[in-house]
């Protein structure tokens, strides 16, 4: 079945002549003439009868007239609507993230980008487990550290620093912390992944082991910077994370020229051939938003 000759008809019959159907597709009388008289042998009916002066169509002409006019319809909207869903973000767009991240970073991500995309929503999975996207149906992940599927594609964010930080408050009834080795000798509240019994400091080539008493274990970064700004402690923690109660007064830094591990920050999604509109839009906003965060 060849829709073009089905096409053509119908353009002819709204047009009343093949020269005007001719003239509206750009082609010339004699093709136009051609599909028609090739979709009439294919079918074995007469559709269209010819005069000089007009154009009539037969009893058989008329009822495909009717069927083959409603279908191409339907195909132009069905067209129109794909062209419509590749400008404008739209539907549920599935994102992973580690829960502690996932707090930090996504809140105002997506408050920003329902804002600019009305018609997108989201579903969130937040969990410390790796999710396999293709399987579970996810458009994209954040994700730290070396990546472990090399057939997906992933933009960097930049990198995430740790540090130490602690509030004012313990500082003054604790006293200053001249070096790392004074860490002993305080109380620290501890993020488990980052080390159970001891962290990992670095001063441009310097490296140092840090042993600690893991009194205060925690593995949720929010609840140990909670407790670091309640004065229990010194704690080691994303920069990012802290900033905004370092520029309120909750937090300092504490031996700022020392820092822990830098872990790699990306945007991770499947390979697609085409990127749809929801997904484009949710990393554009992404990266332009979270990219200032981090370090380049």
């Amino acid at each position: 079945m060849d829709f073009n000759e089905a096409a053509v008809f119908v353009r002819v019959v709204q047009a009343g002549s093949f020269s005007a159907a001719a003239r509206q597709l750009g082609l010339p009388t004699s093709t136009i003439s051609t599909r028609v008289a090739r979709l009439e042998k294919r079918l074995g009916v007469t559709l269209l009868q010819r005069t000089t002066r007009k154009l009539n169509l037969t009893e058989a002409g008329t009822l495909y007239f009717e069927h083959a006019s409603t279908g191409l319809g339907y195909l132009l909207e069905a067209e129109a609507a794909l062209d419509e869903a590749r400008q404008q973000p739209q539907g549920v767009l599935k994102v992973t993230a580690p829960a502690d991240l996932g707090d930090a970073l996504l809140g105002g991500l997506i408050a920003q980008t329902q804002q600019a995309y009305p018609a997108l929503s989201f579903e969130l999975m937040l969990t410390e487990r790796y999710v396999d996207l293709v399987a579970e149906g996810v458009d994209v992940a954040i994700r730290t550290g070396e990546l472990r599927d090399s057939s997906l594609i992933a933009k960097s964010l930049g990198t995430i620093q740790w540090a130490l930080f602690a509030s004012p408050q313990y500082l003054h009834e604790a006293g200053a912390i001249a070096s790392p080795t004074d860490l002993g000798q305080h109380q620290c509240v501890q993020f488990t992944p980052m080390g159970r019994h001891h962290w990992d400091l670095q001063r441009g080539t310097t490296a140092i082991r840090v042993p600690l008493a893991a009194r205060t274990l925690v593995n949720s970064i929010g609840v140990v910077r909670a407790m670091a700004e309640s004065g229990q402690g010194v704690a080691l923690l994303p920069t990012f994370i802290c900033q905004p109660s370092v520029l309120a007064g909750g937090l300092q830094r504490v031996l700022p020229e020392w820092r822990g591990q830098a872990d790699a920050l990306h945007l991770v999604y499947p390979k697609q051939r085409f990127m749809p509109p929801k997904l484009r839009g949710f990393i554009d906003l992404a990266v332009t938003s979270l990219k200032p965060l981090f370090i380049s």
